[in-house]
């Protein structure tokens, strides 16, 4: 599609990865920048492929229980005893939250938000929805600034 749109969002969270051989089995954290991009053949009555409060809107809170909180994986003995901090938890049933799990996870969301056909207010009452024909091409979640993982459902 000719039209594409970023928006990004940035989080802090730890994981630790219950299948891995070496040290990211431990507990570590990761500043993580999160790019969302949407395409479209054309452009809206705005002349956008879709305004950017919109994916704010979609996105935000579900990305906020993601922000400062620990992502485990359910089998990982360890994640029993994180129970005490509650809602800072996040444990992935028997997967391993790699980046490109939370890429797919993030992906999942915002689909279904967007084909949902929901609409989202702001704080001045202003309405926003996904305008027909976009698409979400992918997720791309940054763990380091050298290192991303991607889901796109086409791989490209």
């Amino acid at each position: 599609m000719p039209y594409r749109i970023c928006k990004v969002f940035e989080i802090e969270s730890g994981h630790m990865l219950f299948k891995h051989p070496s040290l990211c089995r431990f507990p570590h954290g990761h500043s993580r920048r999160v790019e969302v991009v949407i395409s479209s053949s054309r452009l809206d009555a705005m002349d956008m492929v879709c305004d950017f409060k919109t994916i704010k809107l979609a996105l935000s809170e579900y990305m906020k229980k993601f922000d400062h909180a620990m992502v485990v994986n359910s089998d990982d003995p360890i994640a029993k005893s994180l129970d005490p901090v509650g809602e800072r938890v996040i444990a992935l049933p028997s997967t391993d939250p790699t980046t490109e799990v939370l890429a797919k996870l993030f992906f999942d969301y915002l689909r279904d938000q967007m084909v949902s056909g929901r609409t989202w207010s702001d704080e001045r009452g202003n309405e926003y929805r996904f305008p027909p024909g976009v698409t979400l091409e992918r997720v791309r979640v940054w763990e380091t600034s050298t290192s991303w993982g991607e889901f796109s459902p086409d791989g490209a």
